[in-house]
């Protein structure tokens, strides 16, 4: 029901929108008439009903969009599981004064806890994961975040630093294990949120079990650095002249000021197009359109999920430029498992590689996946869930 209701209110509000434009046009070529008339004479009393009309309609039109909007805020829900002892909810908690958005989705409420840190910075995984990864609902209460900046958790008027989101998922930690009754929880995190992991595990690993990370970021700077040239070179090997030309106008990174995604995007999502089409990586691509219609998200969420990962990334991203793991978090206090796409050309594998043999812990491991890009969670998904599940069978301390 809760997916029928929320497709309804989108229909609706996408019609109204279709409606809105149209009526404005109307309004603005009214009063353009209007204003003709009221130069050279005197306007009719019955035009000057028709734009009375006109505007009482299109103002009608534009409160409903707005209540539709609104109330589509309050319907947003994750589906039940069915069960007793399951658990299913959507909801938003106050983390060091700031409000955010989880999910709690798992068959046993009393299970391990699993948070998983979403990609970005500015992206919202919340249906995502529910999509790609039911199968660990069965085996662990699975946390999904808004991180700030992030679709649910997205505030016009605060951008969040690094450090904000460290203390945010230590502050979610701590709410998790005080409401679950836990000493420590897991945590999973996939590209930026690879990094997030490290760094939360590094700041109190007397929290956590075991962190588990796909597509590991490594050096910031250096990683653009070479998602840039290979971009170039794939474009080249490919005659791709435009696209070439393009990457070459905008110069190699860093980039700076308003226009460091859309130049980020040049070529990441050349790479991203290119993975897609690679016949050995299975499911290749993200499920979008699936996931930003799902049912956690609002009309003003949709909206946010998009300028999230737009607007957030944007004033983030240049600010890790100086981050490389391998000379800040060379060590951590707890297991620590590596899942590599062997055919991941966005985080590239040498740096995952090159960390991975620094990298101090009291247990390590590094698994590649044969059939997996930049997004072995989603590539091979069924395997991904079985190597979470192993944490659990290794030490935990």
């Amino acid at each position: 029901m809760g997916n029928i209701i929320n497709l309804t209110f989108l229909i609706g509000f996408f019609a109204l929108c279709i409606i809105l434009v149209l009526s404005l046009g109307v309004l603005i070529l009214s009063l353009m008439v209007f204003i003709i008339r009221l130069a050279l004479k005197k306007p009719t009393t019955k035009h000057l009903k028709t734009i009375k009309s006109t505007m009482i309609f299109t103002l009608l039109i534009v409160g409903a969009a707005l209540a539709i909007s609104v109330i589509s805020q309050f319907t947003t829900s994750t589906p039940p599981i069915a069960g007793e002892g399951a658990i299913a909810e959507l909801i938003e908690v106050e983390l060091n004064g700031e409000k955010q958005w989880i999910s709690i989705r798992g068959k046993n409420a009393s299970a391990e806890i699993l948070l998983f840190l979403a990609g970005g910075p500015g992206g919202s995984q919340l249906a995502a994961v529910r999509h790609e990864l039911p199968e660990l609902e069965s085996e662990f209460l699975v946390i999904g975040w808004d991180q700030p900046g992030a679709a649910k958790s997205f505030n016009m008027g605060k951008t969040p630093t690094v450090n904000d989101y460290v203390q945010d998922g230590l502050a979610l930690t701590e709410y998790l294990c005080a409401r679950f009754g836990k000493e420590k929880i897991y945590i999973v995190g996939e590209s930026w949120g690879s990094a997030l992991g490290v760094m939360m595990a590094s700041e109190k690993p007397e929290r956590f079990h075991a962190l588990t990370t796909n597509a590991q970021m490594v050096d910031f700077l250096e990683t653009e650095i070479i998602d840039y040239a290979k971009a170039i070179e794939l474009a080249t090997q490919k005659g791709d002249t435009e696209k070439v030309v393009k990457l070459l106008e905008n110069g190699p990174p860093p980039y700076y000021g308003k226009e460091v995604t859309w130049k980020i995007a040049a070529y990441i999502n050349y790479l991203g197009n290119e993975m897609n089409a690679n016949p050995q990586i299975k499911n290749p691509g993200y499920e979008t359109i699936r996931d930003i219609f799902s049912q956690e998200y609002g009309i003003i969420d949709k909206i946010n999920y998009l300028w999230g990962i737009a607007q957030t990334f944007n004033n983030v991203y240049p600010t890790l430029y100086d981050t490389d793991l391998r000379e800040s978090h060379h060590t951590l206090e707890i297991p620590v498992k590596f899942i590599v796409g062997r055919h991941d050309i966005n985080a590239p594998t040498e740096l995952s590689e090159d960390y991975f043999e620094k990298l101090n812990a009291p247990y390590k491991s590094f698994i590649w996946f044969e059939n997996s890009g930049h997004s072995a969670w989603i590539n091979e998904s069924d395997r991904f869930v079985e190597e979470l599940v192993k944490m659990k069978e290794k030490p935990k301390d």
